[in-house]
This record gives structure tokens, C-alpha cells and sequence, in this order.
């Protein structure tokens, strides 16, 4: 209890008008930020609170570093949320590069059955079907008898 007690006497919050003022932007976009779970808040009756590391964090994630990524990285950080995929994108070079992050699970040569992949699969993402009908399409893995395995000519792609 203690260390909870000191780690709130410790943590600076502001409100959305003081962050916004802070950070020279409109307040409104704060708040929607807020309301959207971009800025990590704790809403306490009307008002947001938004503690200090919190504000790091998002400032962190808009960093211009994140333009030194390449496209697959940006992909993937864009696509995964702790370590798991939300949805797939639409357009096929993206999700092949998800794809991709899920095939490099596999040991190339290595059988895999059936549930073995689904479990792999579905680690990062939830219709573990339409992953492996993917790995199928895009020649990643070859499902023989029933077993599946990770083709070992397959280029990634840059």
C-alpha cells in the first residue's frame, strides 16, 4: 500500500487544458486523444488526469524516430498491439509483411500439424483459418496429409 501511495504522491497529473497549454495544442484534441486511448487518463467525475509518464509515452510513440523504420517495421508496429495482431490489413503488401512476422515462427523442414500451427497462429492473431489459407496462397508453407510445413525457399520480403 505504501508503494502505491508513493508512486501517486510522486506522479505529476494534468488535466486536458494544462496539458494542451503545456504542449501548445487546442484542448480539443487533447481530449479526443484522451477519449480515444491514445493518452493513457484516469476520468474522475467530468474531469481526465493524465499522469506525466503517460504523456512521455504518447510523445514517445509520435517521436519522428519512428521514420527510420522501414515499411515492414512500421507495419508491424502499427498492426501489433501487445504482441498480437487486431486485424489484418486490406491492402496485400501489408499483410504479407504480418504474414511474414507470424512465418518466422516456424522452423523451415519442420511437419507441424494442424493444431500445432492453429496454436502457433493464434499467439498473434485470432482466425488462426484464414492465416494458414494465407500461408497456403502466398506459397509460405505446403500442406501435405495434413501437416503443414514452412517452405524453405521462401524469400521474405524487403
Amino acid at each position: 500500500m505504501e508503494y502505491q501511495e508513493g508512486i501517486i504522491k510522486n506522479t505529476e497529473f494534468f488535466t486536458t487544458s494544462e496539458l494542451a497549454e503545456k504542449l501548445k495544442m487546442n484542448v480539443q484534441v487533447i481530449t479526443r486523444k484522451v477519449q480515444a486511448g491514445e493518452i493513457q487518463a484516469y476520468k474522475i467525475g467530468k474531469d481526465w488526469r493524465i499522469p506525466e509518464h503517460a504523456v512521455h509515452q504518447w510523445l514517445e510513440a509520435q517521436s519522428n524516430k519512428n521514420g527510420r523504420l522501414t515499411p515492414r517495421q512500421k507495419v508491424v508496429s502499427n498492426f501489433m498491439k501487445d504482441e498480437h495482431i487486431e486485424s489484418m490489413p486490406a491492402q496485400r503488401s501489408k499483410r504479407k509483411y504480418l504474414l511474414e512476422y507470424i512465418l518466422a515462427q516456424f522452423e523451415p523442414n519442420r511437419s507441424y500439424s494442424e493444431d500445432e500451427v492453429n496454436r502457433i497462429v493464434s499467439r498473434y492473431h485470432d482466425d488462426f483459418c484464414t492465416v494458414r489459407r494465407e500461408f497456403i496462397a502466398e506459397k509460405m508453407m505446403d500442406r501435405i496429409s495434413g501437416h503443414y510445413r514452412r517452405r524453405t525457399g521462401y524469400k521474405f520480403s524487403d
